[in-house]
């Protein structure tokens, strides 16, 4: 039996990719970036994919023309990211960085922050400074768009364990919610053949009235919040927390 160290933990994005990055999470991205309104940028932006992972964005955005930087922390998902864009035939630019410590100021027309990569910083703080950091990577009147699972969407999916098969690989994922709807906790359980490999994962959760007083008090302004890409009310029918704002110009 082995144990990964979560999110920080290159091991957990090696032993767990099959089940985080399907070959359908690709085709959707392009999916997405061909159909969203939301996703839909002049042609040429500047676009930081912040926590990039191995370039489901990046890759189709850079197909596009648009000029695109990736960033995340760990190396395994730069390499895979890198291998990808080789045989897209497109070149982004890739950087190791912490959010917290990444810095370009002004240098984005948008910035990307995809499939609930924000809230795992154990301390608040932290998760604010990330906002920061995307507030400041833009140019006086870019955007930001931040896309999470809502605290609202989440209290409708925390059920009983889910268990997903990939050929011959299982795995159990059992979630639970923490400090009254503060934070939600997800232990995996990876059954590959005779090894058994577990991960545990606690993040903070917002609710769309949270977060978007977090991204003001970011410096954001004329932020919108949406129920899904297709820039959909975030309403009882809603199936994503996606919030558009803008740095004042």
């Amino acid at each position: 039996m082995a144990d990964t160290g979560g999110f920080q933990d290159d091991d957990f994005w090696s032993e767990f990719y099959e089940f985080l990055f399907p070959p359908e999470r690709f085709s959707q991205a392009e999916e997405l970036l061909a159909a969203s309104p939301l996703l839909s940028f002049p042609p040429g932006a500047r676009v930081l994919d912040l926590c990039c992972g191995p370039g489901v964005f990046t890759v189709p955005l850079a197909r596009l023309g648009h000029r695109t930087t990736g960033v995340d922390r760990s190396p395994a998902m730069l390499e895979r990211a890198r291998k990808l864009s080789a045989e897209a035939g497109v070149q982004p630019e890739y950087v190791r960085a912490d959010v917290r410590e990444y810095t370009a100021p002004g240098a984005f027309d948008t910035v990307l922050n995809m499939f609930t990569s924000f809230g795992y910083f154990e301390d608040p703080a932290d998760n604010a400074r990330a906002l920061r950091t995307m507030h400041d990577c833009l140019r006086p009147g870019g955007s930001l768009l931040l896309d999470v699972a809502g605290k609202e969407l989440l209290a409708r999916r925390v059920v009983p364990p889910k268990v997903v098969r990939r050929g011959g690989d299982l795995l159990v994922q059992t979630d639970g919610v923490l400090d009254d709807w503060a934070r939600l906790r997800s232990d995996w359980v990876l059954v590959r053949g005779e090894r058994v490999t577990r991960a545990s994962l606690v993040w903070f959760v917002y609710s769309a009235v949270e977060l978007r007083a977090m991204v003001q008090a970011a410096g954001f302004e004329r932020v919108e919040v949406f129920g899904g890409f297709d820039g959909r009310p975030y309403d009882e029918a809603a199936d994503r927390l996606i919030v558009r704002a803008y740095r004042p110009r």
